[in-house]
């Protein structure tokens, strides 16, 4: 088989590109569906990119390499595609926008712009055995037991990262990059639950509360969630990306609320009430019946010092805990790190060393926050390869 582009990975990176790109495009995927990720991501709606997004909210070895594709195919542009196939939407919190129905239409509308394109998809098929060659590249296709040679003047590697491989994922680009010359940054889970000893928290299962968490010196005021094993919920999620093995995070259990105010205000009134019972009125019940005896919090407010509830408030304030690892690729949602982006051009996602070689998406050192950024990576990184694949 013949090609004019090759592209492994039919995600949102790999679809976007093929639906874009001019000529006859091979697109392969070894899943039985193209777009599983988007299928499952924001509840089944999709989170299918973000009002806010900026380069200001991506994490990268080199954070202006984002700049690029970024502003040449922005949020807005993705908007007017979803528009267009009158796709209707929602903003939910944040900037970030999802579906009003499902997620698989944005499947759908991807799939139909393949159709469109004239795209050869081939499901339930893996690609190895990568070759140079002086027209381009070779490579192997096997299906069913049954294999066949293909040359493309154009690869395009979209395969993602390591993130949630129960779904497929592989370190194939990774692969890919190495074979070919290319460094690959360090990698790790990103976007992904705390973990803790001894079920540290499994008494706080399914407690939620607004929260400011801070790693690494980034800091997000989001929902924190307690589960069985440790620390979940997005602020959590976010400031995963900035943490370190061994390094503490620090939580806010009161970023917007003035509780030593409150607290000396009920004391004036009602003195006799107990401490506990009025600090619940400010944070789950079940909350506060944990930090008691961490925190000493007995007695009724009459019998608190000002410096007593100010030492309670600052405790609340400045909590500090060290996790004991993450629970890795199986839940992250996101790889953190991958295709060293000194190796490609920004404005093309090219190897700089190997012309017609091209690596998209998530399988680029390139990661976002929480909340369609990733998405918006994944449609901006592959215009830009789209637009050099079709001059």
């Amino acid at each position: 088989m013949q090609v004019d582009t090759a592209i492994i990975g039919a995600g949102a990176a790999g679809m976007m590109c093929a639906a874009h790109t001019i000529g006859r495009v091979l697109l392969v995927d070894h899943a039985r569906a193209p777009g599983e990720k988007i299928r499952i991501s924001g509840g089944g709606r999709c989170n299918f990119t973000n009002l806010h997004c900026g380069p200001h909210a991506f994490l990268s070895a080199n954070p202006h390499f984002a700049k690029s594709a970024l502003a040449r195919y922005t949020q807005w542009d993705f908007i007017d595609l979803v528009d267009r196939h009158r796709i209707t939407w929602h903003e939910k919190t944040l900037g970030q926008l999802f579906c009003d129905t499902s997620a698989k239409e944005i499947i759908a509308m991807l799939r139909e712009l393949l159709q469109q394109n004239g795209v050869d998809l081939s499901l339930q098929t893996t690609a190895s055995d990568f070759a140079k060659t002086p027209d381009g590249f070779e490579f192997t296709l096997t299906r069913d037991s049954v294999t066949q040679q293909v040359c493309a003047r154009r690869l395009v590697m979209a395969t993602g990262g390591k993130s949630i491989p129960k779904m497929g994922a592989t370190g194939l680009a990774y692969d890919v990059a190495t074979q070919f010359g290319l460094p690959v940054t360090d990698t790790r889970p990103a976007l992904v639950p705390f973990t803790f000893p001894q079920e540290r928290f499994a008494g706080l299962a399914g407690v939620s509360v607004p929260a400011r968490v801070t790693a690494g010196g980034q800091s997000f005021d989001e929902a924190l969630l307690f589960t069985h094993r440790g620390l979940s919920g997005p602020a959590v999620l976010q400031a995963s990306s900035y943490w370190r093995e061994s390094e503490a995070v620090t939580v806010n259990l009161i970023p917007h609320i003035d509780l030593l105010g409150d607290l000396r205000t009920r004391r004036a009134a009602s003195g006799r009430r107990n401490l506990t019972t009025e600090m619940a009125t400010a944070l789950p019940t079940r909350l506060v019946d944990h930090l008691a005896s961490d925190l000493n919090l007995t007695g009724n407010l009459a019998d608190q010092s000002d410096k007593r509830l100010s030492d309670v408030c600052t405790q609340l304030s400045d909590w500090h805990l060290t996790p004991s690892g993450t629970e890795g690729y199986r839940t992250a949602e996101v790889t953190l790190g991958g295709v060293d982006t000194n190796a490609l051009s920004a404005k093309t996602m090219e190897a700089k060393n190997v012309p017609g070689l091209f690596f998209i998406g998530e399988a680029v050192d390139v990661t976002g926050w929480l909340g369609g950024y990733n998405f918006q990576w994944a449609w901006s990184s592959a215009m830009a390869a789209a637009r050099s694949l079709s001059t």
